[in-house]
């Protein structure tokens, strides 16, 4: 029996597994999103699509994404530098093409996303804004454990500003014994830290467990103590329903190449709620595309910052870039996030079971990912034995593309937009060797 739940925080109710083929595809006859995974492009194991679970690290190649770029290709050729204002969607204003659908997946009014630059630039151009200590008001409140971007972007930012990191960040750890953070003990280290806290930056979902924390309460913390908070998404848009501008969320940041199937190295995502992004006189570092468009090519002296997110923009529109991510924006539009979260659950949850049944007893691997399927998205992360490496290349000869992180964890991501029940079932027998 496996608990299912309906939404994020939503109610839950049951479902019952079988470990059969004969399961495994009927539900991928009935799954509702099943014509989805067509529009992918798996590499090949043997002359067959390998069983890919993987998109916590780079998502699959929309099939649409080479007509996406030829298109701009292209517009470059017909037009040359006038492509910025003719074509079907001119350059200048390739940003504003991504604005509604980026909003849907994390929640926000369109206003208040942006596409631009990658992820830890956006992060550092966040902090410019976000991180204002004082001497009274200079800590930041992380998890322990956070990716290494988070980590030495904090720490340089303290630096920055004349502190020290052993004292300016505080990290929170799980229990002893436990894996993941209990969102009581998050709380009750913002209280304690209180007026002397500036910024609780958080990670949606924390890439090596795959805990997906509560930031609705972690926001509403922050801000009783008189703090802002902001959030890493990489591991979390496209991955789960998010509700950023009724949470509060100060700013969040996020990547398009993972969840979101963008390609390498794809451009990143900027949030900044409505009630600071319409405050001009708000420290930030400025270029040229964030300035008033409409006087923008007056190339006056003095920084007038569009309105919204958009005033946090440096450089124009990486067009290939975009388009490539316009390309997975629209699959995630015709799908629907509520709908993908629906699929995640049943497909995470049979994954959660059928690793159970090839491991009884607990002896060879340990699942460290929270079993309350409300407290994580796609993601279940193995910790192994000693003999882990080891499994991991067996499942790696055997055609399962998935992740080891040191020391001795393997993650396994099953994408609803492209993975099936069938791809869970079959990586379950692959296990049972």
């Amino acid at each position: 029996m496996q608990i299912e739940n309906a939404s994020p925080r939503g109610k839950r109710h049951f479902m019952q597994y079988e470990n059969t083929l004969a399961f495994a595809r009927r539900m991928d006859r009935e799954d509702p999103l099943r014509a989805f995974r067509s529009q992918f492009l798996f590499p090949k194991h043997d002359d067959k699509p390998a069983f890919y679970f993987c998109g916590n690290s780079l998502g699959l190649q929309p099939k649409t994404m080479r007509r996406a770029l030829m298109q701009e290709l292209d517009q470059w050729q017909q037009y040359g530098v006038e492509g910025h204002f003719k074509g079907e969607m001119p350059w200048m204003y390739y940003h504003k093409f991504l604005k509604n659908q980026s909003a849907q997946v994390v929640g926000a009014l369109p206003e208040e996303v942006v596409v631009m630059n990658t992820l830890t630039v956006n992060l550092h151009l966040m902090m410019v804004s976000f991180y204002r200590p004082t001497a009274q008001r200079y800590k930041i409140i992380m998890e322990a454990g956070a990716f290494p971007s988070d980590q030495y972007a904090m720490e340089t930012q303290v630096r920055w500003h004349g502190y020290a990191p052993e004292d300016a960040i505080i990290e929170i750890a799980p229990r002893a014994g436990e894996e993941n953070l209990r969102n009581e003990d998050i709380i009750a280290i913002i209280e304690q830290t209180g007026d002397q806290l500036a910024l609780v930056m958080f990670a949606g979902v924390n890439y090596y467990t795959g805990q997906f924390f509560d930031l609705e309460s972690i926001t509403q913390a922050a801000h009783r103590v008189g703090a802002l908070a902001g959030f890493d998404l990489a591991h979390t848009a496209g991955n789960l329903p998010l509700r950023l501008h009724d949470w509060g969320a100060d700013f969040a940041v996020w990547c398009s190449y993972k969840y979101m199937n963008s390609g390498p190295g794809g451009p990143s995502g900027a949030f900044v709620h409505a009630r600071h992004a319409h405050n001009p006189d708000l420290p930030r570092f400025a270029g040229w595309w964030g300035h008033d468009e409409s006087e923008r090519f007056q190339m006056r002296k003095g920084f007038k910052p569009m309105v919204g997110a958009d005033g946090w923009q440096l450089s124009n529109a990486q067009i290939f870039a975009f388009a490539a991510h316009k390309a997975s924006l629209d699959i995630f539009e015709a799908a629907g996030m509520d709908n993908l979260r629906k699929k995640s659950l049943l497909l995470t949850g049979y994954l959660e079971w059928i690793l159970d049944q090839v491991n009884p007893d607990g002896e060879r691997f340990k699942l460290i990912t929270p079993r309350d399927p409300a407290a994580r998205g796609c993601q279940l992360s193995v910790l192994t034995d000693a003999s882990g490496r080891a499994l991991f290349d067996y499942l790696s000869e055997n055609g399962v593309i998935c992740d080891w992180r040191e020391p001795n964890v393997i993650r396994f991501a099953p994408a609803p937009l492209y993975n099936s029940f069938e791809d869970v079932w079959r990586l379950g027998q692959l296990l049972r060797l």
